[in-house]
C-alpha cells in the first residue's frame, strides 16, 4: 500500500495549512529556552515531531469523525468521505505518523521520549470528547498548549514556569476559536447528540466563553513575556496579537455567523505567525 498516494488529498485531509496554529509557537519554545538560535539539528527534530504529531492528531479526528463528516454538508468533501483516501490507507498514515513523532522526540532526549506517549494520547483522546462534554475544546487547546513546552524541553530538557503561562495562553487562545468554529455546526451538533458549547449552552453564550478565553490569552502571553524577561519587541507584538483578537470579536455575531472563517484562519493565523516573531524580538 502506497500510503502517500494522492499526496495533495492527504494535505488536505490534515489540512496542512493549519500548522501554523501549533508549530510556531513550538519555535518559540525553543528559542526561550536558549535565550537565542537553538542548534539546528535540535530545530530539524522538533519540526519533525510537530509534523508527526500533528498528522497523527489530524488523521485520528477524520477517522473518528468519519460517520459524522458523512452526513455534515460542510464536510462532505472531505477527501476520506469522498473516497480520495481509503480508510486502511488513513489508518497507515496514523501509525507511520506516530512512529515519526516517536522517533524524533527519541532523536531530541529522553524527556520527550518519556512524554512521547502522552502526547500522543492526548492528541487522539480529544478527538472523541465531543461525544460527552462541551468542554471539548479546552481538550483540544490542551493539546496545542504542549507546543511551547515540546519546544521548550526540546533543548533543555527541564521544566520551568515561563512555557507554561504561553501554554495557558494558548490553551485559551486554542480553546476561544475553535469554539467560534463550531458556530457553524450547532444545529447539526445538536441534532447528532453532539456536544460543544454553542451546541450545549447557546450561540450568544458561546461568544462569550470565547471572549473570556481570549481575555485569558492575552494575560496569560502578558505574563509569560514579563517571567521570561522578554524586551519591548515583544510587548509590541504582544499588543498587536491582543489588538487583533479584539478584532475577532467584533467580526462574529449571534445572528451573522458570515464572518466565521475570516475570524478562525485569516486572524488567529496572523496570530500565530506574529508570536515567534515577537518572542524573537524580545529576547
Amino acid at each position: 500500500m502506497n500510503i502517500f498516494g494522492n499526496f495533495p488529498a492527504i494535505c488536505r485531509m490534515i489540512k496542512i495549512e493549519h500548522s501554523v496554529f501549533a508549530l510556531p509557537f513550538a519555535l518559540a519554545g525553543a528559542f526561550m529556552a536558549v535565550r537565542g538560535m537553538p542548534p539546528w539539528p535540535v530545530l530539524f527534530w522538533l519540526v519533525v515531531a510537530m509534523v508527526g504529531i500533528r498528522s497523527f492528531a489530524m488523521t485520528f479526528n477524520r477517522i473518528a469523525d468519519l460517520r459524522f463528516d458523512r452526513l455534515n454538508p460542510r464536510t462532505q468533501k472531505r477527501p476520506l468521505v469522498t473516497g480520495e483516501i481509503a480508510l486502511s490507507q488513513a489508518w497507515a498514515f496514523v501509525a507511520c505518523s506516530a512512529a515519526l513523532f516517536i522517533l524524533a522526540c527519541a532523536m531530541l532526549n529522553s524527556l520527550c521520549l518519556a512524554f512521547a506517549p502522552l502526547a500522543l494520547g492526548m492528541s487522539g483522546i480529544y478527538s472523541l470528547l465531543k461525544r460527552v462534554t462541551w468542554l471539548c475544546h479546552f481538550g483540544l487547546g490542551c493539546v496545542h498548549a504542549l507546543s511551547p513546552l515540546a519546544g521548550w524541553i526540546s533543548v533543555d530538557p527541564h521544566f520551568a514556569l515561563t512555557p507554561f503561562l504561553f501554554a495557558w495562553g494558548v490553551l485559551f487562545w486554542l480553546a476561544g476559536f475553535d469554539i467560534l468554529y463550531s458556530c457553524q455546526d450547532v444545529d447539526f451538533d445538536r441534532n447528532k447528540g453532539l456536544h460543544s458549547v454553542p451546541a450545549d449552552l447557546g450561540i450568544s453564550r458561546a461568544l462569550s466563553i470565547s471572549a473570556f478565553c481570549h481575555v485569558n490569552t492575552a494575560i496569560f502571553f502578558l505574563m509569560g513575556g514579563v517571567l521570561a524577561g522578554l524586551s519591548l519587541g515583544w510587548y509590541l507584538v504582544w499588543a498587536l496579537i491582543t489588538g487583533i483578537l479584539l478584532w475577532e470579536h467584533t467580526l462574529v455575531k449571534a445572528d451573522d455567523l458570515s464572518r466565521v472563517n475570516l475570524a478562525f484562519f485569516t486572524l488567529n493565523g496572523f496570530v500565530a505567525l506574529a508570536f515567534l516573531p515577537g518572542v524573537i524580538l524580545g529576547l
